[in-house]
């Protein structure tokens, strides 16, 4: 494949992060957004600090784009925030804090090059959801509900940036280990302590999960269910969905043992 002209946010640590590692080993120009110091940024790539809930810094990382790149071919809406909690526990400013930077984060990104893309006559947004935006389990309403939009998202512009040529990829993996842990709002401590575990003790970690990735978008699936988890879980829901609803309740029973252990003061497990 030909060296393309990359943009990457959240692309300072985690999945974003390893991404560039492997684009610029291979030779890709790449340009790394986020509000880490630079000096997190991998070798060979470029870096500019971005805010995704901020236009001016949209606007400011596009003149960075037209002036050292002169273009560009892949976007990754990568950057975003782990989040969970009972519905009963999660108030109006937490919702806001997910849907500001899980949705609105991407749309920016997304409404900032689609001009370029389509200019171009071609190019290809890749938006970095997971397999809470297919899967909705219980005690994660606002995350699931943000992975979704930005599987919704990605569906139209599919089909609405096509006849300019841009291809559109929705990235929905399972749990992988990486730092994700660290943005968990603290608004449910338990489901942040059960969600951190998770994490942890997942068997992918993000560089393992980028060459996976990367072969759906290299393919240019729309779809890229990178790992085991995330496809059975996406076929069990659609092929065999009564039991899939019963997993899903046992899954909402064990939350609900996990928060009487809580109030009675013992640790979940």
């Amino acid at each position: 494949m030909s060296a393309r002209r990359v943009l990457i946010t959240g692309g300072a640590s985690g999945l974003g992060r390893a991404l560039a590692v492997r684009l610029a080993a291979r030779g890709d120009r790449v340009l790394v957004t986020d509000l880490a110091p630079e000096h997190d940024v991998p070798p060979g790539a470029l870096y500019q600090r971005l805010d995704i809930t901020s236009g001016a810094d949209w606007a400011a990382a596009l003149e960075r784009v037209r002036d050292e790149f002169g273009g560009l071919d892949l976007l990754v809406n990568n950057a975003g925030i782990a989040a969970g909690g009972r519905i009963d526990r999660l108030g109006d400013a937490h919702w806001r804090r997910v849907l500001e930077i899980n949705v609105l984060g991407t749309v920016n990104g997304c409404h900032t090059f689609a001009p370029m893309f389509k200019a171009q006559g071609g190019g290809h947004v890749v938006n970095v959801a997971s397999v809470a935006g297919l899967i909705h389990a219980a005690a994660m309403s606002s995350y699931n509900a943000s992975k979704a939009a930005v599987v919704a998202l990605s569906e139209t512009l599919r089909y609405e940036l096509g006849p300019w040529g841009v291809d559109v990829s929705v990235v929905c993996p399972s749990f992988f280990r990486t730092n994700l842990a660290a943005s968990l709002g603290g608004d449910d401590p338990l489901m942040d302590t059960i969600a951190a575990k998770l994490i942890a003790r997942a068997p992918l970690d993000a560089a393992e999960m980028a060459e996976r990735v990367l072969r759906g978008v290299d393919a240019r699936r729309f779809l890229i269910l990178p790992d085991r988890p995330a496809r059975r879980m996406f076929w069990t829901k659609r092929l065999l969905r009564p039991l899939y609803d019963r997993r899903m309740l046992a899954g909402a029973a064990r939350f609900r043992q996990a928060e009487r252990r809580a109030d009675s003061g013992r640790e979940p497990r």
